[in-house]
């Protein structure tokens, strides 16, 4: 009896013990999901208008060490809480008008790609050579993320977070998909550096092919980023013009702006007849040509003979051709539309949208949308249709391409206007409708990047700002402000050489959606047959 009474005394103490165990065990279980969560926030804070474009290295590195050896379902999981981590912020200035459910709908959304990266990741993690392979798995999602649903949605390709960064020639390579694999491909390096590292000091025995694939997978991206640099001019080809951008402001910020359409309209108006006043007083050369943003006439001059008179009269002023963002109704439909204005010949050419914004200027799924939200189809009355040719303007003696907007994500849309012929690139645009969030710096950042990569000049007028004036190589050379008035005047080089990237196309991305088809399909195989050999 004695025994059996001290035996329970005994258990009585143990079971305290035990909880804190197990409360460990539990927090310890948490860390993955945590570490996900946070490489996540580190690659957001990478991306623009911060400059800490090296933070996506070793958030690639944290995203690497949460999903190496783990199972396909665990990855499903941590990708999930990755893109997260990393679209929740990113994003979070698509709800600033619109309330956060629109917001927290898309981030959900475009989360699952990240997610089935992650269960990719983990299984081609089991093979030689893994950052290769996972770094291809990563831009294969992107791939499909700029593709569906509603024809894609690439905001937050990793390749957008770099243009302040040493990685950022090699969008002349090949585009975004090559500029964003090295990126990543040099975030799993390192964690596989570090990993063989720790093997090392533990006496572990660590293949030499491993390890040099892993210096390898750090260094080749920045070699490569280096020798591109070559690539990389901002030299007149073609000579060069004298550009104007307008920024003529909007009365408020936020989705109201567009019930003062006409006022829209009048600051662009004033703001260029205070250019025209500026050059006739010696203060600053004469322009060759004036680009407007986005939307700087919502009210359609074919329609409207005081629309009409009040762009004719600015034309006369400055007495230089100048790009109009109309919004026109043709036909019964409606466009947003880019106008050609001649200061003597009236409205010359058009270019139409052709990448038009979902849930912004159409509305997909419109009845389900309603039954769900009547708000949200009150707020795109009439969707817009699509453009179908390429947009360049003969301006003076250059060739201007137009990309609307949300057209500079695209890869195609604005190849396309270069190997149309385009020597300078404009990228009209409209931020008015998201307040002084980061979404107008991501956009500016899309549009370095697309400099460097068909090495052309590119130039962002906007409503409201951030305007800016963008050479070859990426720089900026003059912004204006958020939320003033203002125009910036530059002699910019003209240029009509095709880098790779513009030659090469759509390939490069294929490749790397290949290596990863490729990678998952050996990992996947190599699973099979080793079940296989053990049921056996």
């Amino acid at each position: 009896m004695t025994v059996t009474a001290t035996s329970v005394d005994e258990s009585d103490q143990l079971q305290p013990q035990a909880a804190p165990a197990s409360r460990s065990a539990r927090l310890v279980r948490l860390v993955p999901a945590l570490a996900a969560a946070l490489s996540g926030v580190l690659l957001y804070v990478s991306f623009p208008p911060r400059t800490l474009w090296w933070l996506a290295v070793p958030a690639f590195a944290g995203f690497g060490w949460v999903l190496r050896g783990r199972s396909w379902k665990a990855g499903l999981g941590l990708g999930y809480l990755f893109g997260l981590g990393f679209l929740l912020p990113l994003l979070v200035w698509t709800g600033v008008e619109v309330g956060s459910g629109p917001w927290l709908a898309l981030v959900a959304i475009e989360a699952i790609f990240v997610a089935l990266v992650g269960a990719g990741v983990t299984l081609v993690s089991k093979l030689p050579a893994w950052p290769v392979w996972a770094a291809a798995m990563w831009i294969a999602g992107e791939a499909a993320r700029a593709r569906v649903p509603f024809n894609g949605f690439p905001w937050g390709k990793v390749a957008f977070g770099q243009a302040d960064g040493v990685f950022l020639p090699l969008a002349a390579v090949g585009g975004t998909p090559v500029l964003g694999f090295a990126v990543v491909l040099c975030g799993f390096g390192l964690y596989e550096v570090v990993r063989l590292a720790q093997d090392a000091r533990r006496n572990r025995d660590v293949r030499r092919s491993a390890a040099a694939v892993a210096l390898l997978s750090l260094a080749v991206p920045v070699a490569g980023a280096v020798a591109a640099r070559s690539l990389v001019s901002d030299k007149a080809e073609d000579g060069s013009s004298t550009v104007a951008v307008i920024q003529g402001n909007v009365p408020r910020s936020g989705l109201e702006f567009n019930a003062q359409r006409r006022a829209v309209l009048d600051y662009h108006a004033r703001e260029t007849l205070r250019l025209a006043a500026e050059v006739k007083a010696g203060k600053i050369a004469k322009p060759d040509f004036v680009l407007w943003p986005e939307n700087s006439s919502d009210v359609d001059p074919f329609d409207n003979a005081d629309a009409y008179a009040v762009i004719d009269g600015a034309a006369k002023a400055i007495g230089v051709p100048i790009s109009v963002g109309g919004v026109v109704e043709r036909d019964g439909k409606l466009y947003n539309e880019q106008i050609l204005w001649d200061p003597r010949k009236g409205p010359l050419d058009t270019y139409d949208k052709r990448q038009i914004q979902p849930f912004g200027e159409y509305l997909p799924l419109r009845s389900l949308i309603g039954a769900i939200n009547s708000n949200w189809t009150s707020m795109v009355r009439q969707d817009f249709s699509r453009g179908t040719k390429p947009g360049v303007f003969t301006m003076d003696h250059a060739k201007v391409g137009l990309v609307t907007c949300y057209e500079a994500a695209f890869d195609w849309a604005v190849r396309s206007e270069v190997t149309d012929g385009a020597q300078i690139i404009s990228v009209p645009s409209n931020n008015a409708t998201f307040d002084r969030s980061e979404m107008t710096y991501q956009q500016l950042a899309m549009s370095r990047v697309r400099a460097v990569e068909h090495s052309r000049t590119v130039t962002v007028p906007v409503t409201s700002g951030v305007s800016a004036i963008i050479m070859p190589d990426g720089k900026i050379t003059q912004k204006t402000g958020m939320f003033v008035a203002d125009h910036l005047v530059q002699k910019v080089p003209l240029r009509s050489s095709e880098t790779p990237a513009t030659r090469l196309g759509i390939l490069p991305e294929m490749a790397l959606v290949l290596v990863a088809a490729g990678g998952l399909g050996w990992a996947i195989g190599a699973g099979v047959r080793g079940r296989r050999a053990r049921s056996v």
